[in-house]
């Protein structure tokens, strides 16, 4: 079997992305799900298109978009499907649909029980990584339309994170729910011993009463002594950071009610459709996936910014660099050969206008630069009309001006105007060429409202699937974070036991230096 680079079908798209023009005339833009993808400024023309095609075929995309719905194991390192098109489905496929409409119900129920008797004011959720992000950018994003509860997240095993999470909060009329698909993540169970003891302190009898859990190990949390019927289960099929549309959805559900995480589902659901049903050529995820390829593998761009144009989708970029770096940050294929083009570009960003005042004189005027996903709502929920069009102006401008330029000519007759001399005049012209030709995706969300945000989630998704195929990878393992944690472990017990066995050798000079440095702090 030829490596990628070597494949018939990947010399094709590659021939192909580099003779298409970096400038494109046709408009094209994807509608899906409700959301509009324009991808005029990205590399296209109608030899791409056939080689994208062959592409697709080569790498078995058909069948392996056939086995992500049919709940077949894609995820072929743990030998486990990646089922979370099934979560929220309205009717999930019948090998998981009573599993998945039990735990739907019981995780409703206990909502409408505890807003009937008007419990817990306040709610602490205790996840990390894909137990973290998806419902911390739901409630981010959606809690300007009005929360029941004050909700708080606390992640990070600095005790920092716990504090400040639980500060100022009355504990009799607090709900701390523990969100972690093994209930055995380092972060989140040391926070939660915190939020114990800070219960207790503060005249909780009973700290465990105050618990609910999200996990798809039910009986660790037994062990951990909460409550059965605040345990909901999520299953191995889904993998953490596709696991929004679970129980994991518990916090979204108390914070900004049942239909906002019901409304979600159905956005997902309906880019779900899209994805399976829609033509290649009009396949939004489809297609902003041959342009990440493109972009990376084979015009060599190392990073791509996330710049939502919406304040409020600001974790939408760490919710994405989780998604598409952890999932696509590996080179190794099925066969156990390593994948010979380059794959998984860094993702960074932040919400526009402050990245404008941040980081986009490099994405204009550095050698390189770097794609842009820009992401606009045309209706705000707001009333401050002149803000709305600033913003708007804005998103279109910095797009318009990545793709256009502004040549040495263009530049040199601007200068003039203020600066006579002529050797002067050009080297000051210099500094003002913009290269432009700099690819980018505009999506444009009606406003942002629970079902859209499923829909973009979704999108997203989908991508990422579509790249892990074309370039040969899985999307659904994270081997990196494994062994990460195991060292860390490892470090643990040796900082704890360092008195009684100061051996560190199996690590390197500096690691070991301070390892023994810091235990004696």
């Amino acid at each position: 079997m030829p490596s990628l680079s070597n494949s018939p079908a990947w010399k094709q798209f590659s021939q192909a992305v580099l003779s298409s023009p970096s400038k494109p005339d046709a408009l094209r833009i994807i509608t899906a799900a409700q959301l509009e993808v324009d991808l005029t400024t990205q590399r296209s023309s109608k030899e791409l298109a056939r080689a994208a095609h062959a592409l697709l075929e080569q790498q078995g995309f058909e069948q392996y978009r056939h086995d992500l719905f049919e709940g077949a194991k894609i995820n072929w390192t743990e030998n486990r499907a990646a089922w979370h098109t099934a979560l929220r489905a309205a009717t999930p496929p019948v090998a998981v649909a009573e599993a998945v409409l039990t735990e739907r119900a019981r995780l409703a129920k206990f909502v409408e029980e505890v807003n009937a008797c008007n419990q817990y004011r306040n709610v602490v959720h205790l996840g990390i990584g894909g137990s973290d992000w998806g419902p911390r950018l739901a409630f981010d994003s959606l809690a300007g339309a009005g929360t029941r509860r004050t909700l708080r997240f606390a992640s990070n095993v600095d005790a920092h994170a716990i504090t400040a999470a639980l500060e100022g909060l009355d504990a009799h009329d607090t709900l701390v729910i523990i969100s972690s698909k093994s209930f055995t993540t380092t972060e989140s169970l040391a926070n939660a011993a915190c939020a114990i003891d800070w219960l207790r302190a503060n005249g909780v009898a009973y700290p465990l009463d105050h618990f609910a859990a999200v996990t798809a190990n039910p009986q660790a949390a037994r062990n951990f002594g909460i409550n059965e019927e605040r345990i909901f289960q999520f299953w191995d099929w889904v993998g953490g950071r596709y696991s929004l549309w679970s129980s994991i959805g518990l916090p979204i559900a108390l914070g900004l009610g049942i239909e906002a995480l019901n409304e979600m589902r159905a956005g997902a659901a309906e880019m779900d459709e899209h994805f399976l049903n829609a033509p290649i050529e009009q396949n939004a995820p489809v297609q902003m996936a041959l342009s990440a390829v493109a972009n990376r593998s084979v015009l060599g761009y190392g990073s791509f910014a996330l710049c939502p144009y919406d304040a409020r989708l600001g974790s939408l970029v760490p919710w994405l660099q989780q998604l598409e770096m952890e999932s696509l940050g590996k080179a190794t294929l099925r066969d156990g050969s390593t994948l010979d083009v380059p794959s998984s570009p860094v993702v960074w960003g932040m919400p526009g206008t402050d990245g404008q005042h941040t980081f986009f004189q490099w994405l204009h005027q550095d050698g390189k630069g770097a794609p842009v996903d820009f992401i606009l709502c045309a209706v705000p929920d707001h009333r401050h009309t002149r803000h709305h069009r600033l913003l708007i102006a804005n998103c279109l401008a910095q797009r318009a001006a990545l793709l256009e330029g502004k040549s040495f000519e263009q530049s040199l007759k601007e200068v003039t105007k203020t600066e006579k001399d002529p050797e002067k005049a050009a080297v000051l012209a210099r500094h003002h060429v913009h290269p432009g030709g700099r690819p980018s995706t505009l999506i444009v969300l009606p406003r942002l409202e629970a079902r859209q945000l499923g829909a973009l989630l979704a999108l997203y998704e989908h991508k990422v699937f579509t790249e892990g195929v074309l370039w040969g990878i899985n999307p659904f393992d994270q081997w990196g974070v494994e062994f990460g944690k195991r060292l860390a472990g490892d470090i643990e017990r040796r900082l704890d036991a360092l008195g009684s066995d100061p051996a560190v050798s199996p690590y390197d000079p500096s690691t070991a230096y301070w390892v023994r440095k810091l235990a004696s702090r």
